[in-house]
């Protein structure tokens, strides 16, 4: 088990490594790479997708996410 910071709402959580939803976040930017800072998509470059890490996400906000993509 370790702890980290979650994605979404930056709570403290503990998570197994090998079943924890991640999210690739560009460090420079904060964002997933190829979001603009208003959200809009572009082509991600190779560079931002290089430097790029996976983040972890804790359960209450993947559920959130399915909630909202189920409701729309």
């Amino acid at each position: 088990m370790e702890t980290g910071r979650c994605y979404g709402c930056k709570r403290e959580f503990s998570f197994d490594p090998g079943e924890v939803t991640t999210f690739l976040v560009d460090p420079e930017t904060g964002r997933p790479p190829g979001i603009t800072a208003l959200g809009t998509l572009r082509p991600a470059a190779p560079d931002a997708v290089a430097r790029s890490v996976d983040l972890p996400v804790c359960p209450e906000c993947v559920e959130r996410a399915q909630r909202f993509h189920r409701g729309s």
